[in-house]
């Protein structure tokens, strides 16, 4: 049995044969043509351009259909690549003066530009090399005749291994044979991540080279969760995630009795329940599953899956939309939150050698002044269509809100005015707490935001200083350790007295055994996924604030995640055992 760790980005537990998809590569040895030949080759080459053109154009729009447009510009960007009148006239060049083959010609001309790409540490760069050995791997086989991978033709459910997937190859996947997927490459913010959420396959990426420790047909269990992968686990730890699985799955089917009852604890206090979005589509999933709000609107889609930046028209549809669907119900857009984990490479002038702690969130927001003010017009513009409130993501000092507020929406704010643009001019302004220092400062902040909002990921990665996609250190990411838990006290405690809505939306809002601790701790709304609500509607109807506050009270007592875990699991038993009762 081996044990390893990778980035979790689709949540759900798989277990399954592993179906290992190995670095494919056509292997085209130095082939020429003779001079007379040159012209038809060419018109051989140009043929196997166009089909391909045809193939993603279909790609395009079946996706489209499918996940919606967000996903559909993954492969208008292959489009536009294959286009590229640079790399097409390269591979004709090497036809008409060397007399190369055309395969030979696009491996030669392919290789050096993903050669030239692997040299600079950029992970939007490393995209681009994805994209560019999808569009290779298409004209070869269109040239050569190949099949297709058989993968997304699989008569059996497997769980996916590859070295990383092209988006073409997760579009085509078949939610019925496909458990989940681990890739040895790839982050939160990748083609592969945004494509595996859309279609709710379990999946963990960024594990690291492990390919050569997987044979086909192995056991493997995707905790995609936690991020854990077991490769060839042993009886007792497949029945311990058998028994996981199976529990999850009976009480994922129970819930559904809570979708439109209200989270209200045992003795009486109302509970918030809001869903975190990454796209506009999501918003009428979590108003079915009864959300009270968006309490995290991800707005890093509109950038993700394009080269060029969004038009202020894209954003403003994009937040009427949802602003829209909520029916009044309020929603929280985050400004866009680049670096870290996320793509933001072609935003800023140099890599940085440690992006979290660099140009990212408000600081990049600030910088780019264009990008920003586009957004905030946006935001501003669709406010009159619902309960639209803005937030800015890695807040450290209040010189920095007081800039996004006082001075940027102010100006945008103007810019309306004149306009006469209509938007709402008391829009609710609030930030991120997700960085030590704004815990530390947050009553000055409370003097000027509206609301606030804790971020347990990044809290948990500041403050324990782990980079959270980072295999060597991840296991000392634990957003329960008693260090985060004060942290999250203190800013619950300050928001109160200064009578400021403060709610939770990071990972630590979704555990079962957290809920119980953020409320004792004060917290009465908590944003989380959408499938995540019906289940901490379930907790909050089966415990009382006082024995959340008493577990809340032992737990900042204690000096290991660890410890804390099992104590709230131990005390859950006693205070909500129907939490744990598994129907036959």
């Amino acid at each position: 049995m081996r044990t390893l760790f990778g980035i979790p980005v689709s949540p759900g537990i798989a277990i399954g044969k592993a179906f290992v998809l190995a670095a494919e590569g056509f292997r085209i040895p130095e082939q020429t043509v003779s001079s007379s030949a040159c012209e038809s080759e060419l018109q051989r080459f140009r043929h196997a351009v166009e089909i391909a053109k045809e193939e993603i154009v279909v790609n395009r729009e079946s996706t489209k259909t499918a996940l919606g447009q967000a996903f559909a510009d993954i492969f208008e960007v292959q489009l536009q690549l294959l286009m590229e009148p640079k790399l097409l006239g390269e591979m004709e060049d090497l036809i008409r003066t060397c007399y190369f083959s055309a395969e030979h010609s696009i491996t030669v001309v392919m290789q050096k530009y993903m050669d030239t790409f692997r040299q600079i540490e950029n992970s939007y760069i490393a995209e681009k090399i994805n994209d560019l050995r999808d569009i290779e791997k298409r004209l070869l086989r269109l040239l050569l005749g190949a099949k297709r991978e058989t993968f997304d033709q699989l008569s059996s459910p497997v769980i996916l291994t590859a070295t990383n997937l092209t988006p073409s190859e997760t579009a085509n996947l078949d939610k019925r044979f496909v458990l989940g997927i681990v890739t040895e490459h790839g982050g939160a913010g990748g083609h592969t991540a945004i494509l595996a959420a859309a279609l709710e396959i379990p999946c963990i990426v960024g594990a690291g080279e492990f390919l050569n420790a997987v044979d086909g047909g192995d056991t493997l269990i995707t905790d995609a969760n936690t991020g854990c992968i077991v490769i060839r686990p042993n009886e007792e730890t497949l029945v311990k995630y058998r028994l996981i699985r199976d529990t999850e799955s009976i009480r994922i089917t129970d819930l559904d009795a809570y979708r439109d009852l209200p989270a209200v604890t045992r003795d009486g206090t109302a509970i918030s329940i809001c869903a975190n979005i990454e796209f506009p589509y999501e918003a009428e999933n979590a108003l079915q599953r009864g959300a009270d709000g968006i309490g995290l609107f991800r707005t890093e889609f509109l950038y993700l899956t394009r080269n060029d930046d969004p038009s202020e028209e894209e954003h403003f549809a994009a937040y009427k939309h949802v602003g829209e669907i909520m029916k009044g119900k309020p929603v929280i857009i985050r400004t866009f939150d680049f670096g870290d984990d996320k793509t933001a490479d072609r935003f800023t002038s140099v890599a940085e050698h440690n992006p979290a702690l660099g140009m990212r969130g408000v600081r990049l927001a600030l910088k780019r002044w264009a990008i920003f003010r586009c957004q905030l017009r946006a935001i501003l513009r669709a406010s009159i269509y619902g309960d639209l409130r803005i937030m800015f993501p890695l807040i450290s000092t209040v010189k920095e809100f007081r800039q996004a507020k006082r001075t940027a929406i102010a100006e945008v704010m103007d810019e309306l005015r004149e306009a006469d643009i209509p938007f709402n001019e008391r829009i609710p302004i609030g930030m991120m707490v997700e960085v030590p220092s704004a815990v530390v400062m947050i009553d000055k902040f409370a003097l000027d935001a509206d609301f606030f909002s804790i971020g347990t990921n990044d809290l948990t990665q500041y403050t324990m200083a782990v980079d959270r996609g980072n295999s060597n250190v991840n296991h000392l990411f634990h957003p329960e350790d008693p260090a985060v838990l004060r942290m999250i006290r203190r800013t619950v405690s300050v928001a109160n007295r200064y009578k400021r809505p403060v709610s939770l939306c990071g990972q630590l809002g979704s555990g079962l055994f957290n809920v119980v601790t953020l409320l004792g701790l004060g917290l009465r709304t908590i944003s989380c996924a959408p499938h995540n609500m019906m289940q901490i509607k379930r907790i909050c109807r089966e415990v009382s604030i006082e024995e959340c506050r008493t577990i809340a009270r032992e737990a900042l007592g204690m000096s290991a995640a660890k410890d804390i875990q099992d104590y709230v699991k131990n005390s859950l038993q006693k205070f909500a055992p129907a939490l744990f009762a598994v129907q036959e």
